[in-house]
């Protein structure tokens, strides 16, 4: 099972199949090529065209040797940490040589060997810089550290959840007390997994079955007026997701979306996979004024954060408006487990 310590433990290297490895390497160079740019300009005035000069001739590189080793990161992975930065190194300084060389005929082929040196020299420097930054960064992000951020997070996420399904099995104790105590086993089932570490990805066959069970319970209250619909169809249930977080998100949707509505109102809970990407889309229906509500917030920056420890940028979550619902929108990568 995939887990956030996994997560930690294979960034010895940097994950080339990771947007967020692309998009800093990216970043990190050009930043080194403005620095050039300045520490070699004489005429402020052609500072840009200088810089455009240069990224012109590190970007081509860098995407290439980037390319190569996402195709190589599986032979990455099982090389040692200093064979596997070597090799990375060497792509690095080969992508630059064969760029060089394809450039040899606009620089004249007295100047090639210079230039094949001077690229080797940076693409070397600036590899073994990455290399490093990436390495600081992975400690920065022990898996300790980012367990016990998981921890916290997930705990903000219990006591309102819980706190809002004892209010609704204690409002049937006495009206219906057999429906009560139906509901006080389900709700001990939902305990027994809150109380758990949730330190690794679920199936989401899992994660429907918890989000069910808290529906269940809020129906108690709401009766008919709350109408789910599951697309699920076009995703398998094998898909992994991070633990606890349909439950929130629900949670905001009855709260905004049902419980201020007069008549019975419709959650639309679809799930689709895209390829290597898997696609969570959740609407409920507006009321006046409870739409972009602090508590919708606050429960989708908690999960924002958690995506981030998991998937770093390759996740996303997104809010809008559309045809007067509300729509919250998650993207993450695809990886499959063991359906319940």
């Amino acid at each position: 099972m995939f887990s956030i310590r996994q997560n930690q433990e294979l960034t010895r290297l940097p994950d080339f199949g990771n947007i967020g490895v692309w998009l800093r390497a990216l970043l990190a160079v050009n930043l080194g090529a403005v620095l050039a740019a300045v520490a070699a300009n004489r005429v402020l005035a052609q500072l840009p065209a200088e810089f455009t000069m240069l990224a012109a001739a590190v970007e081509p590189p860098l995407i290439a040797s980037l390319a190569l080793l996402y195709a190589l990161r599986r032979t990455l992975e099982r090389a040692s940490p200093r064979l596997a930065a070597a090799l990375v190194i060497a792509v690095a300084a080969a992508a630059s040589v064969a760029f060089e060389t394809l450039l040899a005929p606009l620089q004249g082929a007295a100047a090639l060997p210079a230039a094949l040196a001077r690229a080797t020299f940076w693409a070397v420097v600036a590899s073994w810089l990455l290399l490093e930054y990436f390495s600081a960064r992975a400690r920065l992000h022990s898996p300790a550290l980012a367990e016990a951020r998981l921890m916290a997070l997930t705990a903000r996420i219990r006591p309102h959840f819980l706190f809002n399904a004892l209010n609704a099995v204690l409002s049937l104790i006495r009206s219906e007390p057999r429906r009560a105590e139906a509901a006080i086993e389900e709700l001990a089932d939902l305990f027994r997994v809150l109380m758990q570490e949730n330190r690794d990805l679920l199936p989401l066959s899992q994660e429907i079955a918890l989000a069910r069970k808290y529906l269940d319970l809020e129906r108690l209250r709401l009766g008919e007026r709350l109408q789910v619909k599951w697309d699920i169809e076009a995703c398998p249930p094998d898909a992994l997701v991070p633990p606890l977080m349909l439950q929130p998100l629900l949670e905001n949707a009855v709260y905004h979306g049902i419980e201020p509505a007069e008549q019975p109102a419709e959650i639309v809970v679809r799930f689709t996979r895209r390829g290597e990407q898997l696609l969570i889309e959740l609407s409920n229906p507006t009321v006046a004024g409870s739409g972009d509500h602090p508590g919708n917030r606050m429960a989708q920056d908690n999960i924002r954060e958690r995506l981030a420890l998991y998937f770093d940028l390759e996740a996303s979550l997104e809010v809008e408006l559309r045809d007067s619902r509300y729509l919250v929108r998650i993207t993450m990568p695809y990886r499959a487990g063991v359906a319940a």
